[in-house]
């Protein structure tokens, strides 16, 4: 069994503030992802609610985050860079992968 966690966050980025919200993450991912233990992110917005983000980062093991990332200087940046666009503050839950099935081939 792997150690490997995927964090999950619902970002509710406070209305009219989404361009702004965006801007600064993209600026953000590079404090994250210098992080030891960081294996990849991916951020989607919501379709039916606009102001709602959905983040997903892989981590090697469930410290890489709680106490690598959140314990590092980079992640008092992030949170100066990112905190104050959510309304109210996410919920970040870490889950391990138990069954995986992948769509179809693609072709070009």
């Amino acid at each position: 069994m792997t150690d490997e966690v995927l964090e999950h966050a619902l970002l509710h980025v406070v209305p009219g503030q989404e361009a702004a919200f965006e801007e600064a993450f993209d600026e953000a991912r590079t404090i994250i992802s210098a992080t030891p233990g960081f294996g990849g992110l991916s951020v989607s917005r919501c379709v039916e609610r606009p102001s709602t983000y959905l983040l997903l980062v892989r981590w090697d093991n469930l410290e890489a985050h709680t106490e690598g990332f959140r314990g590092s200087p980079g992640y008092e940046r992030w949170r100066a860079m990112l905190h104050h666009f959510y309304e109210p503050f996410p919920v970040v839950e870490h889950y391990r992968e138990v069954s995986v099935t992948p769509g179809p081939p693609t072709t070009t």
